[in-house]
């Protein structure tokens, strides 16, 4: 299965942030959910959830 990576340098921000999360797509999601409510005040909502899903890249091999 291939690992997913939510990158907040991606989106802006007024915290500039910088995190980085990668991990099955389950644990990347609910990872970067939390992160968006704790960290940038967003509402914990299904819809918050899918948003996130539709913004994962797939991990790039290391070469």
């Amino acid at each position: 299965m291939t690992r997913k990576v939510a990158d907040c340098r991606r989106f802006p921000s007024e915290t500039d942030c910088s995190l980085t999360i990668t991990g099955e797509e389950d644990e990347v999601i609910r990872a970067a959910s939390e992160h968006a409510v704790s960290v940038h005040k967003h509402k914990d909502s299904p819809a918050l959830r899918e948003q996130i899903r539709e913004m994962l890249e797939d991990e790039q091999a290391s070469a």
